[in-house]
């Protein structure tokens, strides 16, 4: 039954935080990502035993539909503390939440047949890309079908604009696209062979342009062939066609050097090594039945055919470690297979929950007021994707806690030992879930269109046929529940609240440092720092969580204030000393990728980190490598190559430009709108909060609202300032230790310029949290109707006319155009929807009702 009580947030944070032993980053994304919730905000779940449960019902429910039933406690003890089976996103927010009517699906590739170039197909797939990323997927699609620059087209343009300004528009309405506070995610992706595909790997070093998509480039074998020997090689239009209408001979070396360089300078595009993707598919081999594999999602662990879509979920290997870190710790490899199987039965299930969901949304699309021309697209989409859905049935079971499960074994990430066991791992995982599949195929049937003739050549198959023939002749004669099962996924937040590592990747780092201000007259103060406006700090240290288990393991007193030289010391003693993401062996990475992904049926999501001061090529020499290795695709970032990503510390203690716990995320790839300048011009606007006397700083961005700062005025603690000043300029300054500060500054009637130091510093801390979510959206270019409804759906306390956020409400409302529609909202006096904003007030056009609250 599902929880009708609302909590707030400060409730379900403090209990999430007891749950999660105090770490309060695990806490506020369980509360802020994953803890139910309805549309306006309001939490129904009070700490993370509630989220599995409600999972755990909703899967045992499924199962009763089916022989030998695993129960809903079963489930609940896999899900518990995160400690085994984790759900991905979607399906951890979805499942059991009515709510709300979104997919349970992490990953959609859609794509048209047929005349796809026309203008048509192409708005088409603009909308139903929108479509899907507002129910929370992320979507794939291939522009490989889109005619090149200057071909004749039958319109009044006359010639093609070539691939870009699609490119251009598809990122755009993925920028538009709000999915409970994160972006919607994109991959686009091109043929080498397109004529215009040097075009698409120059697209996004234009600074500001496509940055609402990923892309990656599709290479084929051919192509790579061309690189090695220095050979020509052909390019066409239609790339598939046996009778192109363009042709043209490129060098394939000279254009592989800019995909090496472009990748190098700004870590996209990332390569789709084409033919090992087609060739490995299992899918594929049911390509003449819409199975044909046309791109991937937005972090390439799952190549996906048109309208179909994948849910996923990752096995926390860490766990199966016992006496961690010890000289005698072992890996269990029976309760692993055990529970491996069990993860692909839950994933089966939560296929039949999302064919569940599908149903709602079209219910909902059904129930909604527009006409059914506008509704038609959307409807048709999903009847597209639960047709697919079905006849696969396919499933991502993945690992996270890869890098920490080989450190507890004692075992140095990047060495061939360590490759070898990882092998052995993912091997164990691939044979037990298709052994649970076939079990299901035998429980429930097998999915829609198996056909084992069809798949007997498949190289998959065969690596699995050469290690258990009894797994193959079984699969041949009872068929699988899925087409598909297997997936190494990027765990990036997940991964905080299994407090691991994350997917397959290293540790990023295993201790760093943090500052915290202090007030030099307290007592047992201590001072490590005074910044240049006389600030005082603390310094303390951050420990990994399995670093910090791997000390106490080992004897080593985590309470203890250590020097630098002694943390160095500490970390060269650990199994992950030259193990973390920057100072691995890159190309035994590339190679341990290789060797995994032989027995990964989709793909892996990896990023090679590489430091700033590496030559192109090294980068060449790895995507090369990854190439002969078998992976199905490469990305890499070189430190310091893309604005916006996390600066590691180095070992001279160099501040972090984010907080948080350091993590490159290779699907989401974040970017600003634009490098923020040093100055922005800056509005002032007054209000109350209860009795409380507050002030808005708004900074603007050509006339747009960039960011919000709040703070008490003329209090001992406050903002001091003159009530005639309305405006001025927001300065961000870098202090000596990297960090980062925003001082308001004015200019008085005489003349004479006035500093305000420090605004984030004038923070109630639960304030400054809305606010960065706040100023995150508005630098996104949300839409300021929407970013006002968002602020009127955060939870505080006080609910009052006179709060916070409704001072902030009118502070953002002055930058409404006039005329635009509240959409959502009725007229309290008339109940028509029929709210527009004129001068910051919403005015009723039907009856000339006023809210100017």
């Amino acid at each position: 039954m599902e929880n009708s009580k609302a909590y707030s947030y400060n409730e379900a944070f403090e209990s999430a935080l007891k749950y999660f032993d105090g770490d309060e980053l695990a806490a506020r994304v369980w509360v802020n990502k994953y803890a139910m919730k309805d549309s306006f905000g309001n939490i129904f779940e009070k700490n993370p035993v509630e989220t599995h449960w409600r999972i755990a019902n909703e899967i045992a429910r499924i199962e009763q539909k089916y022989k030998n039933p695993v129960s809903a406690q079963q489930i609940f003890e896999l899900l518990d503390h995160f400690r085994y089976i984790i759900p991905a996103g979607s399906p951890m927010t979805g499942i059991g939440n009515d709510h709300q009517a979104a997919s349970l699906s992490n990953c959609f590739v859609i794509g048209l047949d047929g005349d796809a170039d026309s203008y048509g197909a192409i708005m088409r797939i603009d909308e139903e890309q929108v479509q899907l990323m507002k129910r929370r997927g992320g979507v794939g699609h291939d522009l490989s079908h889109i005619r090149p620059a200057g071909s004749p087209v039958n319109n009044s343009a006359l010639t093609s604009t070539g691939l870009v300004p699609f490119m251009e528009r598809y990122s755009n309405s993925t920028r538009e696209v709000a999915q409970d506070g994160r972006r919607g995610a994109l991959m686009l992706s091109v043929s080498i062979q397109h004529p215009d595909s040097e075009a698409f790997i120059d697209a996004k070093m234009t600074e500001g342009k496509v940055t609402g998509a990923n892309v990656s480039v599709k290479i084929d074998d051919a192509f790579m062939q061309a690189v090695v020997e220095d050979w020509p090689y052909m390019q066409q239009y239609p790339v598939n066609s046996e009778h192109p209408f363009v042709k043209r001979t490129v060098s394939a070396r000279e254009l592989w050097a800019k995909i090496v360089h472009n990748a190098w300078q700004s870590a996209e595009p990332g390569v789709l090594f084409w033919d090992t993707i087609l060739k490995e598919s299992i899918p594929d081999c049911y390509a003449d039945l819409g199975f044909r594999t046309v791109s991937t999602n937005p972090c390439g662990e799952i190549p996906l055919c048109p309208y179909d879509s994948c849910r996923l979920l990752s096995i926390n290997l860490y766990s199966y470690v016992n006496d961690p870190f010890t000289d005698h710790a072992s890996f269990d490899f029976d309760k692993f297979k055990e529970h491996v199987k069990l993860a692909q039965r839950m994933m089966d299930d939560i296929v039949d929950l999302e064919m569940e969901k599908i149903d709602l949304i079209m219910r909902k699309i059904e129930q909604d007021p527009q006409s059914a021309e506008v509704k038609s697209v959307e409807y048709h989409l999903w009847e597209k994707i639960k047709k697919k859905s079905g006849q696969g049935r396919r499933t991502g079971v993945g690992i996270t806690a890869e890098g920490d499960m080989l450190a507890a074994l004692g075992l140095r990430y990047g060495t061939q030992e360590a490759t070898d066991f990882s092998v052995l791992v993912h091997q164990t995982l691939a044979l037990n879930a298709y052994r649970s599949s076939v079990t299901m195929a035998q429980e429930r049937g097998a999915f829609e269109i198996f056909d084992a003739k069809r798949e007997e050549h498949n190289p998959f198959l065969l690596r699995i046929k050469a290690v258990d023939s009894q797994l193959y002749d079984d699969i041949r004669q009872y068929g699988r529940r899925n087409i598909a099962c297997l997936t190494i996924a990027p765990t990036g937040t997940t991964s905080l609240m299994t407090q691991t590592t994350s997917g397959i990747e290293p540790v990023f780092m295993p201790v760093y440092k943090r500052r915290r201000k202090v007030n030099p007259n307290d007592a047992d103060v201590r001072v490590d720092f005074v910044d240049e406006v006389g600030d005082s700090f603390e310094e303390y240290i951050v420990y990994h969580s399995k670093f910090l288990t791997w000390m106490q393991v080992n004897g080593y007193d985590a309470d203890k204030k250590y020097s630098q030289e002694e943390i160095d010391a500490l970390v060269e003693k650990s199994p992950y000393h030259r193990a973390t993401a920057n100072d691995v062996d890159w190309l035994m990475k590339v190679k341990m990728q290789g060797a995994i992904q032989k027995w990964v049926d989709h793909s892996i999501s990896v990023t090679v980190n590489l430091p700033n001061d590496v030559d192109e090529a090294l980068v060449n020499r790895l995507y090369v490598e990854a190439w002969k290795s078998g992976c199905k695709g490469c990305t890499i970032y070189r430190d310091g190559s893309r604005s916006g990503v996390m600066i590691p510390v180095s070992k001279k203690g160099k501040k972090k430009e984010d907080e948080k716990k350091p993590e490159l995320a290779p699907c989401h790839h974040p970017e600003v709108t634009e490098v923020r300048p040093k100055e922005l011009e800056c509005d002032v606007v007054r209000f109350q909060n209860n009795k409380e006397k507050w002030v808005a700083f708004v900074g603007l961005l050509n006339g747009y609202p960039y960011e919000i700062f709040t703070g008490l005025q003329d209090d001992e603690e406050g903002i001091m300032l003159p009530k005639s000043v309305t405006k001025g300029k927001i300065i961000k300054r870098v202090n000596e230790d990297g960090t980062k500060r925003y001082d308001f500054q004015f200019e008085n009637k005489r003349g004479y310029k006035t500093t305000v130091e420090g605004l984030s510093e004038k923070f109630n801390p639960e304030y400054w949290n809305y606010a960065k979510l706040i100023s995150g959206v508005l630098r996104y270019r949300m839409p300021i109707e929407h970013v006002i409804k968002l602020v009127g759906q955060l939870q505080l306390q006080s609910e009052n006319i006179n709060t916070w956020k409704i001072g902030v409400e009118r502070a953002l409302k002055k930058y409404v155009s006039d005329g635009t529609a509240a959409k959502g909202q009725q007229c309290p006096s008339c109940g028509q929807e029929a709210l527009v904003y004129q001068e910051g007030c919403l005015i009723c056009t039907n009856c000339g009702a006023s809210r100017c609250g």
